[in-house]
């Protein structure tokens, strides 16, 4: 009988630092041809958009689907979220479906570590450690937490369209993580930052990137559609940039497909995917110089490794519910 976790269940089982690090294994074996990665399947119903993302894991033996949907009529017409997300999890032996979970919280935590791992390995260590944020939503919350697992933060500066956001953003953050959280009076504040990370809806640049000071680390995380990105092309050209898969930056980020089809670069500007950095593959920063980027968008492996995490963990501490199918 399959295991069932509504959002509270994955909320009281599933930890950042678990999750970055389950999700150092799961790059690698992206690296070593142990995971198979489909890009993401999309259909459109009329009003709305269902995407399904499945993926293997060999090693951890996790074999799994997302479904994210978006209809943006949910919330006026049904009182649903726009985006809903479930994950099915599979015996990867047996294919019999173990775990339905609810996949809102595993994707915003899941997100977050990514780009927690790329910048254990990616920032600067001998540095001030402060992070600036774009963007207040959800997102952004998870992208300050994982920076906080992985180096040792000292403040954190916010800015968001919405001044409301920025407060309750800076009231919650410096509650849960213990740091100073400042609400930026000017966006380009943040562009002092030793860490970046962008985590907006804005479908253009959101800063000049000749503005970016030498040996900063920005994580993309933002944009993930072909049309638009976050990161201007100047930025993209001064960085060495981390991919999380050449496929998927090449098919699904504006923020490197728009430069591309400019001519400004081509696509062996992407010097590595995080794969490779990880297993050491090849070569990380060479100096505290370098402006790093890197650039996610969100892969079926990252979903597979952590509903795998949060099963494991379910079932350990008996936490969900068994249905009859």
């Amino acid at each position: 009988m399959p295991l069932i976790l509504n959002r509270e269940d994955v909320i009281s089982v599933l930890e950042m630092k678990d999750c970055i690090n389950i999700l150092e294994d799961a790059f690698v074996e992206l690296s070593n041809g142990t995971a198979k990665l489909p890009l993401r399947t999309a259909i459109t119903p009329p009003n709305g958009l269902s995407l399904y993302m499945p993926a293997y894991l060999q090693e951890m033996n996790a074999l799994a689907c997302k479904v994210v949907t978006v209809y943006k009529d949910n919330p006026e017409k049904h009182n649903l979220p726009t985006t809903i997300g479930k994950v099915l999890l599979q015996d990867a032996t047996t294919g019999e479906v173990i775990c339905i979970m609810d996949g809102g919280y595993l994707t915003a935590v899941r997100t977050g570590a990514v780009s927690g791992l790329a910048t254990q390995f990616l920032a600067r260590e001998n540095s001030q450690q402060v992070v600036g944020v774009f963007g207040a939503g959800v997102q952004a919350q998870m992208q300050l937490w994982a920076m906080c697992e992985v180096r040792d933060i000292s403040r954190a500066i916010v800015t968001d369209k919405f001044p409301e956001a920025s407060q309750n953003f800076a009231k919650l953050m410096s509650t849960k993580l213990s740091i100073q959280v400042d609400i930026a009076d000017n966006p380009d504040d943040l562009l002092s930052a030793d860490i970046i990370c962008t985590a907006t809806s804005s479908p253009t640049p959101i800063f000049d990137g000749t503005k970016v000071q030498n040996g900063t680390h920005i994580n993309g995380i933002g944009s993930h559609s072909p049309n638009a990105r976050e990161l201007d092309s100047t930025v993209i050209k001064r960085s060495l940039l981390i991919a999380d898969s050449y496929e998927a930056c090449l098919a699904e980020a504006g923020d490197i497909m728009i430069p591309i089809s400019n001519g400004e670069i081509t696509k062996n500007h992407i010097h590595a995917d995080l794969g490779e950095i990880v297993t050491d593959k090849k070569t990380a920063r060479s100096n505290d110089e370098q402006i790093t980027i890197f650039k996610s968008n969100g892969l079926a492996i990252q979903d597979a490794a952590t509903a795998k995490l949060i099963y494991d963990k379910a079932m350990a501490g008996g936490i969900g519910s068994t249905v009859e199918i």
